[in-house]
C-alpha cells in the first residue's frame, strides 16, 4: 500500500542523466571562452613582469653600484631574458632552470617563456646595459611581448633607462595606443 508519506523521494536515473548531459553541454560551450581568458592572463602577466624587471634592473644597478644587463635570448621551445652582470653574451638561458653564465658573470634573474603558453618576448637589441651611477641605458631598445590573437605590448626603454609601455592596434586593455 502506497500512502503519500511512505513514498520514496529522489531522482530517477533518467533525470540524473539529463542533468549531467545539460551540464556537459554548458561546460563544452564555456571552454573556448575560458581558454581565451587564460591566454589573456598569461600575456598580461608576462607584459607586467617584463616592465617590472626593466625597473628592477635599473634600480638594482644603482643600488649595487654595479653595471647590470638585461639580455634577451631565443631558446628551444620559447624565449627568455636574463638579468646579469658581465658581458652581453656572458649568460645563456638554460634548457630548464636558471641561466648558465661564464667568465665571472653572475645571473640575477632568469625568466623563461614557453611557446606552449602562446607568449614570447622579442627585442630589437640583444642586451641593455644599465649604468650604476646614473641609471641610464645603453643602447635604447624596444621590447615586445607577443601573445595570441594579435596581442602585443611594447616597452620602449629610453637613454635615461626609463620605460614607457604601449600597445599597437588592436589595443590591449590597460595600455595606451602606440
Amino acid at each position: 500500500m502506497n500512502t503519500p508519506s511512505s513514498r520514496q523521494r529522489g531522482f530517477t536515473l533518467i533525470e540524473a542523466g539529463a542533468v549531467i548531459t545539460i551540464g556537459a553541454v554548458l561546460a563544452a560551450g564555456a571552454l573556448p571562452g575560458m581558454q581565451d581568458l587564460v591566454a589573456a592572463r598569461r600575456f598580461d602577466n608576462a607584459a607586467t613582469q617584463l616592465a617590472a624587471d626593466i625597473h628592477l634592473t635599473r634600480s638594482a644597478a644603482v643600488v649595487r653600484n654595479q653595471a647590470l644587463r638585461l639580455s634577451f635570448r631565443p631558446r628551444p621551445g620559447g624565449s627568455c631574458y636574463v638579468i646579469h652582470t658581465g658581458a652581453a653574451n656572458a649568460c645563456e638561458c638554460g634548457s630548464s632552470g636558471p641561466a648558465v653564465c661564464e667568465g665571472g658573470a653572475r645571473e640575477i634573474k632568469t625568466v623563461a617563456l614557453a611557446d606552449a603558453d602562446n607568449v614570447s618576448v622579442q627585442a630589437n637589441v640583444a642586451s641593455l646595459l644599465f649604468d650604476p651611477v646614473h641609471g641610464t641605458s645603453t643602447p635604447t631598445g624596444t621590447l615586445r611581448v607577443l601573445g595570441s590573437n594579435q596581442r602585443e605590448v611594447r616597452h620602449i626603454v629610453n637613454i635615461m633607462g626609463r620605460a614607457r609601455s604601449c600597445s599597437p592596434a588592436p589595443v590591449v586593455p590597460g595600455y595606451r595606443a602606440c
